[in-house]
């Protein structure tokens, strides 16, 4: 009875510090109980202790994530290993284009990014480091799934197609047209499908023969050069491959 207890337990404290990735930012005690859907009670109960662990930090306006999560989170392979490994690539790619420079992973059904250099366009993007969007609005979720396993694409396209914007693909011939075309040039594109006024260029980092992360530049519609955009984050994206092959 106790096992079911302590699983009930760490269940509800998860389902609390979710809620921040969504958030993005501090809640307030009601905010996370309507999230959660836990009485407030019992949310205030369980709070106590993440604070007492530093998992939690009080911030005006509520509770935010605290410097434990932080650390934790900076040991983490794709944040570590990936991260440390890309920056480079990602630098090399701010330089010459001084837009918005993102490293992004699959988890799920999602892409999570891991790490973003801003640029100087000013559309308004909806990602942020350790956020996530669908992998089928974003041109790095494009990007891996056509260099995904088999089993992982066909999963992926069997779930319904979400819709960010009015230009989201939300027909599945489409979007598997458009993976196919990924496959063969290597390149993906987000044509304002996650962000209104957005556009992206993404191509992915592939470990023996499978994705397992891919860059971007994103960039306001009225600067999307594709020839010009496309063989820059490739050959980007092919320079941190051959790094990653040789370290793993």
């Amino acid at each position: 009875m106790r096992r079911n207890d302590d699983t009930s337990m760490l269940e509800k404290v998860m389902l609390i510090l979710q809620t921040f990735r969504t958030a993005g930012g501090p809640q307030r005690l009601a905010d996370i109980a309507r999230s959660t859907h836990l009485p407030k009670s019992t949310v205030h109960r369980l709070i106590q202790p993440l604070l007492d662990l530093n998992l939690l930090q009080r911030v005006d306006g509520g509770f935010a994530l605290g410097l434990v999560l932080f650390e934790l989170g900076e040991l983490v392979p794709v944040k570590s290993q990936l991260r440390q490994a890309a920056l480079p690539f990602m630098q090399d790619l701010f330089a010459a284009t001084h837009q918005t420079v993102h490293l992004g992973v699959r988890d799920g059904y999602d892409v999570v990014y891991a790490e973003k250099i801003h640029g100087h366009g000013g559309v308004d993007l909806p990602s942020r480091i350790g956020g996530r969007l669908p992998l089928t609005c974003t041109g790095i979720g494009k990007a891996l799934l056509a260099f995904a396993l088999p089993e992982v694409l066909d999963e992926v396209l069997g779930q319904p197609l979400r819709r960010l914007t009015p230009h989201s693909i939300t027909d599945l011939d489409l979007l598997k047209d458009e993976v196919s075309r990924v496959q063969t040039a290597g390149v993906a594109y987000d044509r304002e499908e996650a962000a209104v006024g957005g556009c992206c260029v993404a191509a992915p980092v592939v470990v023996s023969g499978v994705a397992i992360a891919a860059l971007s530049v994103s960039v306001p519609v009225a600067q999307f050069q594709p020839a010009r955009l496309g063989p820059a984050v490739r050959t980007a994206a092919l320079g941190l491959s051959r790094k990653l092959n040789r370290l793993w």
